[in-house]
């Protein structure tokens, strides 16, 4: 860890204490075994299961049909936790506030009118909103569910443009945040080169967004020295999309991160909106993921966000790729994005996952219930997802989220299984939408029967962040996220 990393985390660990007390917050790691009546395992559900986990937090060994001896016995059923693969979490605080007509018909308001507000709002955003804001959105995620987070960060200026004097300023925020709340992380920091195709100069609302390579590159170096021994944080990049990051630049960006981290996660924006294939064929010459396909040497390491307009040939290269679909349904909806091509790719083979993206709703249960309802309003059937005749929809659409998440955040996650860390989420066995449930026909049941929050516990790297639907210190954490809140909503009056 360098020295001014050090001095900067203790800085904000100083600030953050004051106002909760990390010892308050998250339990000591120490060795623990667990046992569960009923846990889903890798190859299926199980009964009587014996966790044991290690001082990083990881899961030493798994046992079925053992008996509990001197574990601590974890009443309810217990699951893997859901890796979150798509984030920008400054965008929680804008959510519901563009829910009005911003162009003189609903056709004409779209993303486009949607971005325009949201570069708005974040020109005053401080540090200390960011960390805020973050806090309270990943406790938001556990108790929903989610154990991990792929946060997609392309703040890192200050409202000038200019860089923090410590230039990971906002990445140490998130990282803080996430540690406050107790999820895994994998930061994604962004490379935003240009404002758009054609090397259009970036508007008021992106100049916080802009690095030249040398300088991104030195910022993801940095975070990745400075989180080699964390096992709950990985680094990764994004670059922003093919609009916003021409080939040349693309291709520095990718070439240097290999040589950091050669197998880090690389996540991009790809062909989200109609205008956004459009443009590229126009300014290129080819569609953005045909292209992407073509000169990025796509492979498990990249996770296509939304990919939802792919053509036939794009749909069998990116499955072929073994690259993830970062599908994001709630936020695709709210923009009016449109659909993804789910069970073509399914056909295909395709890896996918699931992201809350701008945050309308932190549910892994909506976005893969919604993921499902929109192919079938568009082709007037059901169980789209089901493996064949018989075959549960609800365990398809989970398993495939779990494996696709956690492949696009390069973590050992997804799984309750030797050498995953310990992200286990507990469900009430009594709450009226799981009684008498049990198997495939409980998942189904947890993603179509309801919205209720079945989440009983939560437990992450180890540690337990949710006990009885409560986080330690949400309190607090809700408090300073009001008082951002307060601030960021007066300041836009």
């Amino acid at each position: 860890m360098s020295r001014s990393f050090t001095l900067t985390r203790s800085r904000l660990n100083a600030e953050l204490l004051s106002r909760l007390g990390k010892g308050a917050n998250l339990p000591p790691m120490m060795t623990q075994s667990y046992w569960c009546e009923r846990a889903l395992l890798r190859d299926g559900w199980a009964d009587a299961v014996l966790i044991e986990v290690d001082l990083a937090g990881t899961i030493a060994a798994v046992t079925s049909d053992t008996d509990p001896g001197d574990a601590d016995r974890i009443g309810g059923i217990v699951l893997p936790g859901m890796p979150n693969l798509h984030s920008h979490a400054f965008q929680r605080a804008a959510a519901g506030l563009t829910e009005r007509r911003f162009s003189g018909t609903g056709v004409d308001d779209s993303f486009w009118t949607w971005r325009q507000v949201m570069h708005g709002f974040v020109i005053g955003l401080t540090p200390e909103d960011n960390q805020a804001i973050a806090a309270q959105l990943y406790v938001e995620m556990l108790k929903a569910g989610y154990t991990a987070v792929g946060e997609f960060h392309y703040l890192h200026l200050d409202p000038d443009g200019k860089p923090y004097a410590d230039r990971a300023e906002m990445s140490h925020r998130i990282a803080s945040a996430a540690e406050q709340a107790g999820i895994g992380l994998t930061h994604l920091p962004v490379l935003y080169s240009v404002g758009g195709y054609g090397g259009v100069e970036p508007n008021d609302g992106q100049r916080r967004y802009i690095l030249e390579v040398e300088d991104f590159l030195n910022l993801v170096g940095g975070l990745i020295s400075t989180h080699a021994d964390d096992p709950q944080v990985r680094i990764g990049i994004a670059p922003h999309s093919v609009r916003q990051v021409p080939a040349a630049p693309l291709a520095a960006a990718l070439d240097g991160f290999t040589e950091l981290l050669p197998d880090g996660p690389i996540h991009i924006h790809a062909a989200e909106q109609v205008k956004d294939v459009d443009d590229h064929v126009t300014y290129a010459g080819a569609r953005p993921v045909a292209w992407l396909l073509d000169n990025a040497n796509v492979d498990g390491r990249w996770c296509l966000v939304h990919a939802t307009h792919l053509d036939t040939g794009e749909v069998s290269g990116l499955a072929r790729s073994g690259a993830v679909a970062g599908l994001c349904l709630t936020t695709e909806g709210n923009l009016g994005d449109g659909l993804f091509p789910f069970p073509d790719y399914l056909d295909a083979g395709g890896a996918w996952g699931i992201g809350s993206d701008s945050h309308v709703s932190v549910s892994p249960l909506e976005e893969l219930r919604w993921l499902e309802y929109g192919q079938r309003l568009i082709s007037r059937t059901r169980n789209i997802a089901a493996s064949g005749t018989g075959g549960s929809t609800g365990t398809r659409l989970f398993a495939d989220a779990l494996a696709g998440g956690a492949e696009a955040l390069g973590r050992p996650i997804g799984a309750i299984a030797t050498g995953k860390r310990a992200d286990l989420v507990v469900l009430d066995p009594d709450h009226p939408q799981l009684f008498g449930r049990s198997g495939d026909t409980l998942i189904d049941a947890l993603i179509f029967s309801g919205n209720a929050n079945p989440v009983r516990h939560v437990l992450c790297g180890g540690r337990w962040v949710i006990r009885d639907g409560r986080h330690a210190a949400e309190d607090q954490i809700a408090a300073a996220y009001r008082t951002a809140m307060s601030r960021l909503m007066a300041a836009s009056l």
